[in-house]
């Protein structure tokens, strides 16, 4: 092998996806942890965030989260306990649009991809381990 960088090209991508995914788990945390919060100091429910990969150059390279968005689509409504201050005139709460399957779906993605990342280092490092065996 030589050291021209390509060797190194595996490891930065995995370590590439390791933040990424790692980030990506902190993002679901945080709609999980605001799935009940009404009012998330703007007035509004809170909105679920989604993150954006994108590829960190053109070609065979890493992964990185562009940006974080704010879901868009319409938060949820659920009738209220009567005497509940939180309730509109017809009764309901309005509620964050988190769907918890929907993020524990995502949090497992996330968490598999992690793990995959993690593997291909621990694997890189037998390799390295190997070589440095053979050359005693």
């Amino acid at each position: 092998m030589s050291i021209d960088g390509s060797m190194f090209g595996s490891i930065d991508i995995a370590v590439s996806g390791l933040k990424a995914y790692g980030r990506q788990v902190d993002v679901v945390s945080s709609n999980i942890a605001n799935a009940r919060t009404t009012d998330a100091g703007d007035g509004e429910p809170y909105r679920r965030l989604e993150a954006i990969f994108k590829a960190q150059e053109e070609g065979v390279s890493g992964v990185e989260i562009s940006e974080l968005v704010k879901d868009m689509s319409d938060f949820q409504k659920i009738m209220a306990t009567p005497g509940d201050p939180r309730a509109d005139s017809e009764g309901y709460i309005t509620m964050p649009n988190v769907n918890m399957a929907v993020e524990l779906i995502n949090l497992n993605l996330a968490s598999r991809a992690y793990q995959a990342n993690a593997a291909i280092l621990k694997r890189y490092q037998k390799m390295v381990e190997s070589s440095l065996e053979l050359l005693k």
